[in-house]
């Protein structure tokens, strides 16, 4: 399949060098810990456990592992971790090498990374091992081979008291719902949030839409919401695949003066009424200078929806597409009123002017700071078992 992948390609030739990394990287007399998350996405959900065990232990060498490129190649230079591979398939024959070079103390997988043959040979080996912010579906239920590998965890802490029942459903004794650790990395994403250059300037104390992760689809109302809107507002629009021809189209559409954030200056910002973000990885860091925050994704199908958590511990008003219902986090926000989901340009105009009102403003974004703080916690809670 990688010759039509390249994303799939990489980790071919990533797999390759895994045991030749870790025979370079480690002694056998080291304690090391290992994490393994399948991406991006539950290395975010994670980091802030790693972060307090790095903390605790920093003698302790950390393996992080990821199975897909889209983890690995962004975090290969992590500071978290000391060495970071992709994860060999899950074959017996990779499962006892793999242990074998870490000799780890600990185990930790992160939401639903349950791999039959590692998970047997380290409870093979009395290594102890947790699944964290874990989700178990119904249909995992209908696996005897997953119900079995899941049973082989030390300890699971779960994201709610669903997957909670399910995982007991199945003899599993030491089941705890600890919440989401998404929670909790968000609130540390904020503490340490740094000022982007030029925003401040950009914005001169004028109300911003942040539109982040956004499609083709997305583009569609927000392009035509520029064009036509008579509110003072000021664009930031984050797309979620940086390709330059896409990005060229965006902005093409886009009648309003419009710059890139690769080209920003001193000067182009005074005239420009909407930023094109280009680049990585800064999204979550402009979501404090929304007003209100668009979340792309919705109007992909079901599951596509991205993270609506980091707009909303700025307590921003976040406005979604109409496909939200996997998302546990979206269906607690707009039942109690601090997100709205619109199918339509018509229906985002209506909420745009619900909320373009000061008071409808600070009354939306409090319900979401209100939610992210009276969710956050999970950490310090596996923390004390594992102690």
């Amino acid at each position: 399949m990688s010759l039509f992948s390249s994303k799939i390609k990489l980790g071919v030739i990533g797999r390759k060098n895994t045991f030749k990394v870790l025979k370079e990287s480690l002694s056998n007399n080291e304690n090391t810990l290992w994490f393994h998350c399948a991406s991006l996405g539950e290395y975010e959900q994670g980091y802030p456990l790693f972060i307090e065990l790095k903390k605790n232990y920093p003698d302790i060498k950390i393996v992080l592992s990821f199975f897909s490129p889209s983890g690995y190649e962004v975090k290969k230079k992590s500071s978290i971790a000391d060495i970071v591979v992709y994860l060999p398939l899950d074959k017996l024959s990779n499962c006892k090498k793999f242990i074998n070079l870490i000799n780890p103390i600990l185990v930790v997988f992160v939401k639903s990374e349950i791999w039959p043959n590692y998970l047997k040979e380290i409870k093979d080996r009395n290594i102890k091992s947790i699944l964290v912010s874990a989700i178990f579906n119904p249909s995992h239920l209908n696996y005897t081979i997953l119900k079995k590998a899941a049973a082989k965890f030390d300890y699971i802490f779960t994201q709610d008291e669903d997957s909670k029942s399910r995982f007991e459903s199945i003899g599993h004794k030491n089941v705890v719902n600890a919440g989401d650790t998404r929670y909790d990395r968000v609130l540390l994403a904020k503490k340490s949030n740094k000022d982007i250059g030029y925003i401040e300037s950009f914005l001169n104390d004028t109300n911003c839409l942040v539109v982040g992760s956004s499609w083709e689809k997305d583009h569609e109302i927000i392009v035509k919401h520029i064009n036509n809107s008579k509110i003072n507002f000021k664009y930031i629009i984050a797309p979620h695949e940086i390709n330059v021809d896409k990005i060229k189209e965006l902005q093409k559409n886009i009648k309003p003066k419009s710059i890139l954030f690769s080209n920003i200056s001193k000067e182009n910002i005074k005239s420009a009424k909407v930023i094109i973000i280009d680049n990585i990885g800064i999204l979550s860091k402009l979501y404090k200078y929304a007003t209100i925050a668009y979340v792309g994704g919705g109007f992909n199908g079901e599951g596509k929806l991205h993270n609506t958590l980091e707009p909303a511990v700025f307590g921003v008003p976040i406005i979604i597409g109409k496909y939200f219902n996997k998302f546990p986090e979206a269906i607690g926000m707009i039942n109690i009123g601090g997100m709205f989901s619109i199918s339509n340009y018509r229906e985002f105009e209506l909420t745009i002017t619900h909320l373009n009102k000061e008071k409808n403003l600070l009354k939306t974004g409090l319900i979401n700071s209100n939610f992210i703080n009276n969710k956050v916690g999970a950490t310090e809670l596996i923390l004390q078992h594992l102690k």
